[in-house]
């Protein structure tokens, strides 16, 4: 087991309504496969009082803000205030944490955004988990599949991890910075509080508290109280 890549090293599960869906995993892209399952199973349980459902397998939290010219389909759930702005479209298995922004033709496709999480612009977030106070600039992507249709492996020092999936974009951990017009291939995990430059091409493994410049070129953050200054990894 690569302990980089479990659950509590990249996503407080605090921060989720969807905590439940990783009870007994290891790794967050096992909880891909069972977004769908999950939010059938819990949307009927929601409070009339704070969602109201909206066609067939689709809750909506009362105090969300959903544009009229979104496109909304099930399963889903909509937390507390969060924003789906003008044509976001949502293809269904997808939770959007509370007081999480998806922005203005955006797109989401299972997935699962944690709260107070913004993909504002022209995003796409398929087969993916954004984790909390992520941020996706304008533009950038997470590639869910490849090109050659094969599974989804994991490059790790001990060999590679199989995903057993076919699509699968990234995980992304708490508070990361994605960059304008990046693209996350299939596959990648960024660690928690880590940014991205952007227009990069992003593949594997992004540690926790870097910065990632290009393939081969990922620099440790630098924060105001270090008393020294970190070398590149």
């Amino acid at each position: 087991m690569n302990e980089d890549l479990t659950i509590v090293s990249l996503l407080d599960l605090s921060k989720t309504m969807a905590a439940a869906i990783f009870d007994g995993l290891t790794y967050p892209w096992e909880a891909l496969p069972k977004i769908s399952e999950f939010i059938m199973t819990v949307g009927p349980t929601l409070s009339p009082d704070e969602y109201e459902q909206r066609g067939e397998n689709i809750w909506i939290a009362k105090s969300a803000k959903i544009a009229p010219t979104a496109y909304l389909s099930g399963p889903l759930i909509v937390c507390p205030n969060a924003e789906v702005r003008h044509c976001a479209f949502i293809r269904g298995s997808a939770v959007v944490g509370a007081d999480s922004v998806i922005g203005n033709s955006t797109e989401l496709k299972n997935c699962i955004i944690f709260q107070s999480t913004q993909v504002p612009h022209y995003n796409y977030i398929g087969d993916s988990i954004l984790g909390y106070k992520a941020h996706l600039g304008a533009g950038a992507i997470t590639s869910n599949l490849k090109s050659d249709r094969s599974m989804v492996t994991i490059s790790v020092p001990e060999g590679r991890i199989d995903t057993e999936l076919k699509k699968f974009g990234a995980i992304v951990g708490d508070n990361v910075e994605v960059g304008c017009n990046s693209v996350l291939n299939p596959g990648t995990v960024i660690g928690r509080n880590s940014t991205v430059y952007p227009l990069s091409m992003v593949r594997g493994i992004v540690p926790k508290d870097s910065i990632y410049k290009k393939q081969g070129e990922i620099a440790n953050k630098i924060y105001p109280n270090s008393a020294r200054r970190l070398r590149p990894l």
